[in-house]
């Protein structure tokens, strides 16, 4: 009887072991979080460069306008 009772208790541990569902939607969310990290840094890097682009493109239009 005890016996049968490590044996259940075995095969119960085992089969948690196995159940990766929760393990692979945990690894897509921190997937996903490093790459909305990397977006932010990336866009946030180049926000001055484009303004200053931007800016530039701007008067030479409004001084060819002219």
């Amino acid at each position: 009887m005890l016996n049968e009772m490590f044996v259940r208790a075995y095969v119960a541990l085992k089969c948690l072991g196995r159940d990766e569902e929760g393990a692979s939607a945990v690894e897509y969310g921190l997937i996903l979080g490093l790459i909305a990290v990397a977006i932010i840094l990336v866009l946030g890097l180049l926000g001055t460069g484009l303004d200053t682009l931007f800016t530039k493109a701007e008067t030479a239009v409004t001084g060819a306008a002219q």
